[in-house]
């Protein structure tokens, strides 16, 4: 893919390296002259030290090559510039982070793909992490509801237990669905047969009232 990254300040660069590291054509747009020197002498990609508010900035960076723009920066007014002058260009893929929620309305007109309040996800995350030690990774579906990556142990409810089974005998918490299992990297979808075993890596949907027995079901005491 061709992208063009605006922005490499603490999410900008994490992106940039991502995408190089995948192969990407990449070009990064950052204003500040030691950023940009920063990452032109770190990655394999054309960094372009200009205001990425201007037209021919994006001309520059052949925009109208581009399979996507991704907005990075702090300030929603440059994102919201750099998503309407990408949109006259035709860029089918549009994202930008969004930090006030005010302006998602002006975002969603425009038809972007939403990084809502990236601070408050990196706290959600880090709170789950010292609450919930046994999980891995987790995604907030809206306000009450989420899917949550778990290892199952040893000494884990579920360890030994199908699915079914499980569900009739209370162990599998109300309210919790396994809708994922990976085991020796073979990602499949269970079923009521389905022994969970040690070792497993399940991604069930629960809500918040029944998280902490979720984890409790997979991960054990921690």
């Amino acid at each position: 893919m061709y992208i063009v990254i605006i922005g490499a300040g603490s999410i900008g660069s994490n992106l940039i390296d991502l995408a190089v590291r995948d192969g990407n054509d990449v070009v990064v747009v950052e204003s500040n002259d030691e950023r940009a020197d920063e990452i032109a002498s770190q990655y394999d990609c054309l960094v372009l030290n200009a205001d990425a508010t201007k037209n021919g900035t994006l001309k520059d960076a052949n925009v109208d090559r581009a399979d996507a723009v991704i907005s990075t920066t702090n300030i929603d007014a440059v994102n919201i510039m750099v998503m309407l002058l990408s949109q006259e260009h035709d860029v089918p893929n549009l994202v930008s982070v969004v930090h006030d929620p005010e302006n998602l309305p002006v975002f969603e007109k425009i038809g972007v793909t939403l990084i809502e309040n990236p601070q408050r996800l990196i706290a959600d995350y880090l709170y789950h992490s010292v609450r919930y030690p046994g999980v891995s990774d987790f995604i907030e579906l809206d306000d009450e509801t989420e899917l949550v990556e778990l290892t199952v142990t040893d000494d884990a409810p579920m360890t030994g237990q199908p699915l079914e089974t499980a569900n009739a005998s209370g162990t599998l918490p109300e309210g919790c669905l396994v809708v994922a299992l990976k085991r020796d990297d073979e990602i499949r979808a269970p079923r009521g047969e389905t022994t969970i075993r040690a070792g497993d890596q399940v991604t069930v949907f629960t809500d918040d009232v029944t998280l902490a027995d979720a984890v409790a079901a997979f991960a054990g005491d921690r």
